[in-house]
């Protein structure tokens, strides 16, 4: 169990790094989960080896929802007179990404 999550923190922390010395504007995170998604793909890690840690990250999800969530309580005032604005880039972005899956399937298919 110590080797997947080593892994996959590995990849965290690696993502963290190349952000920091490139000054990258993506979350660093993500950039792990990229650079894992390739080891994947090319075989340098193997499924089996992060598999079962990845899906008990998963199950236990609902729990990283806890702060984003205090987040909104905290901050409600500022949320609420931002609400235009922040309800108007939700739909516009709900109905960009409707529109490009769309076309994206038409081009794949």
């Amino acid at each position: 169990m110590y080797k997947g999550l080593v892994i996959i923190f590995g990849f965290l922390f690696l993502g963290e790094v190349l952000v920091e010395l490139f000054n990258l504007p993506i979350p660093g995170n993500v950039v792990g989960m990229i650079l894992l998604t390739f080891a994947l793909i090319f075989k340098v890690v193997r499924l089996e080896e992060v598999e079962r840690e990845a899906e008990l990250l998963v199950k236990n999800m609902s729990i990283m929802f806890i702060p984003p969530g205090v987040g909104i309580v905290l901050y409600w005032g500022l949320i609420k007179a931002q609400a235009l604005p922040i309800f108007g880039a939700l739909i516009i972005s709900f109905f960009v990404t409707i529109i490009l899956t769309a076309k994206l399937v038409e081009v794949l298919k």
